[in-house]
């Protein structure tokens, strides 16, 4: 080896117990994490390019990967060069600090997202009083939503924010600024915007939902460039917030921070901390100035969370899934507050140990009082739901299809769990082939199908072979019974448990509505109320006398007694309570001829119960909720009938459908018929 110093080979030992052997990092590394440490550090422009301000001030977010793709890009693009050459302010000591959460919904006007996202951003307790969020738009304090989602039924796509700045409870007008937020956007963008807005204060950081339409004031597809949303509506945002309360001082900058120590949720401390461990262990030894006593100080709090650890004294390595557990913790805790708050509403007091989390992925049914609802990520369209349950324990369930829950109240006693799924068109045919004897043949079944009019699919054998598959899933689940090759043993509850195997299977949850009145309304309703339901249940109640189950075994208590009253109940020589044979039935015949009787009066039309294994045919013409349940109205020229209502006939209100009564339930027939009358 040459002795010529350039070339000669020099050991470079690390420290003792590093794990970093004798790698060595730049000059330049070096010194930003020392400028790091100091709490100094401003961004290094390169060729245009800025990085992320590491101290955690205004625009302290996570370093953005990748080039600039993207700059040139959609209405807002030469904005965003013009901040890429001059640096973003909102990253300056003394900006304003305001968060801004995005997204761009695809078709928002199919399946009624839109309109549902619009109508829980308005939901009760939102607004400064406690009351419903009120709509606005650039010039009035009462804007249509209605007329704004028809504008945008057809866009292409939708954008939705929410800016949340720091300081807004200081800030004098959320609306005026929001306005300002806009009218500085148009400019940027170069078109007028159509957009609507609602101010929230439900929660500790008053902030503002801006929802706006897909299209420009040309008519074209509004392309926004993607560095104008993830930074330039946040520059805007910084600059009034900064304009309307000045510059933020030092001292309100370390009371921010000093605040952020004991928090459990992502903070701005945290981003700081992960910044500095980009370059391996945190070296906190000794004095280092800025924010170092703070970031000492929120270490050794994650370090009682499990989140970080000394590697020797003084130098420190994070969890690897620091940042996400975090948020999630965070996440939790906007969800308590939430339930705290839902629980102090009904005049409960609220015990964090009785309360229980369930997700999409859930299992478990919560049957029990609805008493909140509320965008689980705000900016989309899944809910969350809080529900007082009548185990004596307050619930939370997410990923709840806010379609499920269209005209459902709170206060509604629900039931929350895999989408309920009633037995399959398929499981009926095998049945009827079964006939009485209970055993299933395919040859049967494909002398049946060859004389039908009408095959689904046109071919008998596929028709028959779809049935006997669903008879070997539902063999392995030990439902049905093969006794040979096309011949199947079929349970007498053989319908039952083929909807039970595939609710179990479902992977949505659904919400079941078990009654629209109170405990109150339900004690002296006419109609068969989930109180009665309850009463005469066979099987073990799951209700525990407790909370919200308290108050259902008080509420059937009294029920009991106005039964007894009125003849449907009576007590035995023990005393017990008994009841007539087929009181259910009894009391919603009782209540549909009450109301049917009153809605012919004032429809100036006949009313006709509808008998078991009766057909019927007529226009949809409503929904019509009694205290046995839900109801369609189905109407012709000569008469209408009240029958059980099915989410199938959901979007079918104003159409003319048919079906058989079977068992207390429709059998319906949709699609075009022929034929005249019910």
């Amino acid at each position: 080896m040459s002795s010529d110093d350039d070339t000669s080979f020099q050991v470079r030992p690390g420290r003792i117990r590093s794990k970093g052997g004798g790698k060595t990092r730049s000059f330049l590394s070096r010194m930003r994490a020392t400028v790091r440490r100091s709490g100094s550090f401003r961004p290094l422009r390169n060729h245009g390019a800025s990085e992320p301000n590491m101290t955690g001030g205004p625009g302290g977010a996570a370093p953005r990967r990748g080039g600039r793709s993207g700059v040139r890009k959609g209405r807002g693009a030469s904005f965003v060069r013009a901040r890429h050459i001059a640096g973003w302010t909102h990253q300056n000591p003394g900006s304003r600090r305001v968060i801004v959460k995005s997204r761009m919904i695809r078709t928002p006007g199919r399946d009624g997202r839109a309109r549902a996202h619009l109508k829980y951003i308005q939901r009760d307790g939102t607004s400064r009083e406690g009351a419903r969020g009120e709509l606005y738009g650039p010039e009035v304090d009462r804007a249509d939503g209605d007329a704004f989602l028809e504008r945008g039924h057809n866009d292409r796509h939708q954008f939705r924010f929410i800016v949340s700045p720091e300081d807004a409870d200081q800030m004098e007008d959320l609306t005026a600024f929001t306005r300002d937020l806009m009218t500085q956007m148009e400019a940027d963008l170069g078109t007028k915007l159509d957009w609507l807005a609602v101010n929230h204060f439900n929660t500790g950081h008053p902030h503002v939902h801006i929802v706006i339409n897909g299209r420009d004031e040309q008519g074209d597809d509004l392309v926004i460039n993607g560095d104008y949303i993830t930074q330039g509506v946040r520059e805007r945002a910084s600059e009034l917030v900064t304009l309307e309360l000045g510059p933020e001082t030092v001292l309100e900058q370390r009371r921010k921070l000093e605040a952020m120590v004991e928090q459990d949720r992502f903070t701005r401390i945290d981003r700081q901390l992960l910044a500095l461990a980009e370059d391996g262990p945190i070296d906190m030894r000794g004095d280092q100035g800025g924010d170092h006593v703070l970031r000492l100080r929120r270490l050794t709090k994650l370090e009682r969370m499990g989140l970080a650890n000394q590697a020797e004294p003084g130098v420190w390595q994070l969890a690897p899934e620091t940042e996400k557990t975090l948020r999630e913790l965070g996440e939790r805790g906007d969800i308590i507050r939430a339930m705290n708050r839902a629980m102090r509403e009904q005049g409960r007091a609220s015990d964090p140990g009785l309360f229980v989390f369930h997700d999409a992925a859930s299992r478990v049914t919560v049957e029990g009082r609805l008493i909140d609802r509320h965008l689980a990520d705000e900016l989309g369209e899944a809910i969350g739901l809080v529900i007082d349950g009548v185990d004596g324990r307050t619930h939370h369930v997410t990923g709840i299809d806010p379609a499920a829950l269209e005209g459902m109240r709170t206060g509604s006693i629900v039931a929350v769990g895999p989408e309920v799924v009633g037995p399959r068109s398929a499981d009926r045919e095998i049945v009827a082939v079964a006939g009485q004897g209970g055993v299933y043949r395919a040859d049967v079944h494909l002398a049946r199908a060859q004389a039908m009019p009408r095959i689904p699919g046109g071919d008998a054998d596929a028709y028959v072979a779809s049935h006997v598959r669903r008879l070997e899933a539902l063999r392995r689940a030990g439902i049905a019974a093969r006794i040979e090759d096309g011949v199947w043993q079929i349970p007498g509850d053989y319908l039952d448990r083929a909807a039970a195997y595939d609710t179990a299977r479902a992977r949505r949850l659904s919400v079941r509505v078990l009654s629209n009145l109170d405990l109150d309304a339900q004690v002296t309703a006419d109609g068969a109320t989930w109180l009665d339901r309850g009463l005469v249940a066979r099987e073990a109640s799951n209700v525990v006398d407790a909370g919200f189950g308290h108050e259902v075994i008080a509420a059937r208590q009294r029920r009991q007694e106005l039964l007894v009253e009125r003849g449907d109940a009576w007590r035995d020589k023990e005393g017990k309570i008994r009841y007539r044979k087929g009181l259910l039935t009894t009391l919603e015949r009782r209540e549909l001829e009450r109301v049917g009787g009153e809605m012919a009066a004032a429809r100036g039309t006949l009313f006709r119960a509808l008998a078991d294994g009766e057909t019927m045919r007529g226009t949809l013409r409503e929904k019509v909720r009694l205290a046995s349940g839900t109801y369609a109205l189905v109407e012709n020229a000569q008469e209408f009938v009240l029958v059980p209502w099915k989410p199938v006939i959901d979007q079918r209100i104003g159409q003319e459908i048919s079906g058989i009564m079977r068992a207390g339930t429709m059998d319906w027939q949709l699609g075009r018929q022929r034929g005249l009358g019910l």
